[in-house]
């Protein structure tokens, strides 16, 4: 299963198979030529990254009955992401506008007699008015299933754009994951070596004591001391555990990039562990080299929290 990202984009345009306002009295060849160029619907997706699911519609008000559908559409399409759905008409070139017949305009000439009859102050209809007349007239439900098919079109596309940007998110993880390994790596033995170093220091400073009030001190129970010492040191500081954890946590990540699916919020977990067990091991650190190996794992960590955090 592919891992995909919640950023992305997408449009789609259906058309209208049939004119809206054909004249049955046309030629063949007139009709034929009209068929098929009646405008349609355009639709564009937007998502980006957000912990739920987040929907929002920008259609124009002859689909405003159609969210329903479409946020039903989209619900059982994706998971997480803040998703924008835009809906508009196509209006179609010139030579396709809507033909007005006969009846039509005989309705409207009795319409706009009768209202002036009552209300000589209003204005006569313009042609644009007509058109839009003539185009509302148009059955509703066909112009809803084309804004359907445009959306279905749309969601398609964008699925595919959020599962090409999933696989480059990946990639990068990958890269961050090898780089933590290598760093845990070059870690792991700088600990025995920091404490062989700090053993040392103990004993010749009990040494010194010793040399500083004449022998008055036992020198094994010194030396033995000294070395009691360096052991509760060496529990102090050891990292071994965390990097383990980091290890264990790197590969959980690694195996849930190679499953896929919904594993964003799984995915931010981990990474706050991973966090977690760097900044422990820059505490422990005993080191100069181990402190800025904890900085760069912070560092790598922190790039992939930000790739992470657009993973649906």
């Amino acid at each position: 299963m592919s891992v995909y990202s919640m950023t992305g984009f997408a449009s789609a345009v259906a058309s209208v198979p049939d004119h809206f306002g054909e004249n049955t009295e046309d030629s063949d060849s007139s009709a034929a030529s009209r068929r098929g160029a009646s405008g349609g619907v355009g639709a564009e997706i937007r998502s980006v990254n957000s912990r739920f699911l987040d929907l929002s519609f920008k259609v124009s008000d002859e689909f405003r009955a159609l969210e329903p559908v479409l946020r039903e559409l989209l619900t059982q399409s994706f998971k997480r992401g803040k998703i924008e759905l835009r809906l508009q008409p196509q209006r179609a070139s010139d030579a396709f506008w809507p033909q007005p017949q006969t009846d039509q305009l005989h309705t409207l000439a009795r319409l706009e007699g009768t209202v002036q009859n009552w209300l000589p102050k209003a204005a006569p209809l313009s042609v644009n008015e007509v058109l839009n007349w003539c185009r509302a007239a148009a059955p509703a439900a066909k112009l809803e299933e084309v804004a359907v098919e445009a959306t279905k079109q749309a969601i398609e596309a964008l699925i595919e754009a959020r599962k090409r940007e999933g696989k480059r998110l990946v990639g990068i993880l990958q890269e961050r994951i090898e780089g933590l390994r290598q760093l845990a790596d070059q870690a792991a033995p700088l600990v025995p070596q920091a404490v062989q170093r700090q053993q040392e220091r103990f004993v010749q400073k009990f040494q010194e004591a010793l040399a500083a009030v004449g022998g008055a001190v036992n020198a094994e129970a010194a030396q033995e001391r000294a070395l009691s010492e360096a052991a509760a040191y060496a529990l102090r500081i050891d990292v071994d555990e965390e990097i383990q954890r980091l290890k264990a946590h790197l590969d959980e990540i690694s195996r849930l990039l190679k499953k896929g699916g919904e594993c964003g919020k799984r995915l931010d977990f981990l990474i706050q562990e991973l966090h977690r067990e760097a900044n422990t091991l820059g505490s422990k650190a005993a080191a100069l080299e181990l402190t800025q190996i904890s900085v760069e794992m912070k560092v790598l960590i922190e790039q992939m929290r930000e790739q992470v955090q657009n993973i649906e």
